[in-house]
Formats: structure tokens, C-alpha cells, sequence
């Protein structure tokens, strides 16, 4: 199973993570174009498959999508693949944007 952290963990975590924490962006690039959170790593959900060996391993993912959806799945798979330390951004980059920092463009 999974982790579900809500953005307020999240920004905890990346606060508290000393560089160990990676939000793994998993949109697609047109999606990044219009808001952003930063630093990430951009692999878009399809790409995933054929580009494990740039998520790493040793630190803790944190996966985002627009709501939350995609990036459940896209943490499942790297769950199954071996990652011992991967989550869901639950409510995604809106809800980041509601709850974070105002200044992320929300999208529909």
C-alpha cells in the first residue's frame, strides 16, 4: 500500500527531508507549462516505464499529478518495481495549490 500525504505533509516532509525527498512530476509537459512545483523531477506518466533509472532509489518520492489520480497509479508501479519509500501527493498540484502556495496556478 501506498502512503496518501496531503499537501501540508508534503511541505513538511520537504522542510524536514534535508534534500532527501523528490516530488517526481508525472503530468504531461503542457500541464507542467501552466504551474509547477519546484524542484522536481518531470517524467511524464507514460514515460515512466522506460525511464525508472533516473527516479532514485535511495530517497524518499513523492509522486504528483494534477488531482491526485495519476500519480497513484504512477507510486503503485514504483511500489511493485522494488521503491521502498514512495507516496501519493494526494489531491495533487491543485490541492498544493490551495493549501501551499497560492502563487501555483490552478488549472482545470
Amino acid at each position: 500500500m501506498v502512503d496518501q500525504l496531503s499537501a501540508r505533509e508534503v511541505s513538511e516532509k520537504l522542510k524536514d527531508g534535508e534534500g532527501r525527498v523528490v516530488l517526481l512530476d508525472v503530468r504531461e509537459p503542457h500541464e507542467r507549462e501552466l504551474a509547477v512545483i519546484e524542484p522536481s523531477l518531470h517524467i511524464p506518466m507514460g514515460e515512466i516505464p522506460d525511464r525508472l533509472e533516473e527516479i532514485p532509489k535511495d530517497r524518499y518520492v513523492v509522486v504528483y499529478c494534477h488531482a491526485g489520480s495519476r500519480s497513484m497509479m504512477v507510486a503503485g508501479f514504483l511500489a511493485h518495481r522494488g521503491w521502498k519509500t514512495v507516496a501519493n501527493l494526494s489531491g495533487g498540484i491543485d490541492a498544493w495549490s490551495v493549501e501551499i502556495d497560492r502563487t501555483v496556478p490552478r488549472y482545470g
